[in-house]
């Protein structure tokens, strides 16, 4: 058999530390964080408390979703804070507001509405007071409008704005959008 034979090793000498500066350059690395958008979800549809018949859905928004809605509407905004003797309009007139939206899309909106409380502070009577027809600007498909309807009757009487419709158009019209027209009811005795 062979030997096996190690070759001998020799110590190498040992590392004596040394206090040499090298030119150092100091390097910037910046990562970026590549952002990717998604687009924003379809709204839910139909809408939350909406009502549908056929394609035309509707909704009476509470006091509180009313104000939302008006921060972000130009539009709405401004009608409510119309000034009739020094208050504003529906602080001075008995209003409602409906929401709208139609699955097609509208040319224009045609809502109707009455005016109703109680006969007299004697009478409990439920009776219409007035008649009120509103017609509101066009909508695309799935957009929500909010129309407001105003009465030209005084507040201090709690009538109410009720028997709320609403028709969405498909065809020109020739009458003046937007408007609205009350119509007090004559009182026969």
């Amino acid at each position: 058999m062979p030997n096996a034979r190690a070759l001998p090793i020799s110590p190498s000498p040992a590392p004596h530390p040394t206090l040499a500066m090298k030119n150092l350059s100091v390097v910037k690395i910046s990562t970026k964080k590549k952002i990717t958008l998604s687009p924003s979800p379809s709204p839910k549809w139909p809408p939350l408390g909406f009502k549908s018949n056929g394609e035309v859905y509707a909704k009476i928004p509470t006091p509180k979703e009313l104000v939302g809605t008006a921060s972000n509407s130009r539009l709405l905004t401004r009608q409510l804070a119309q000034i009739v003797d020094g208050v504003r309009i529906c602080e001075k007139y008995s209003c409602g507001a409906v929401q709208l939206a139609s699955l097609n899309g509208c040319t224009w909106w045609e809502v109707n509405a009455k005016l109703q409380g109680v006969t007299s502070a004697t009478d409990k009577t439920l009776r219409v007071f007035g008649t009120l027809r509103t017609l509101a600007r066009a909508t695309s498909p799935r957009q929500i409008t909010t129309v407001l309807l105003i009465s030209k009757e005084d507040i201090a009487l709690k009538h109410v704005i009720a028997g709320i419709s609403a028709n969405c158009y498909h065809d020109a019209t020739n009458e003046k959008i937007p408007s609205s027209i009350y119509t007090p009811v004559e009182i026969t005795d």
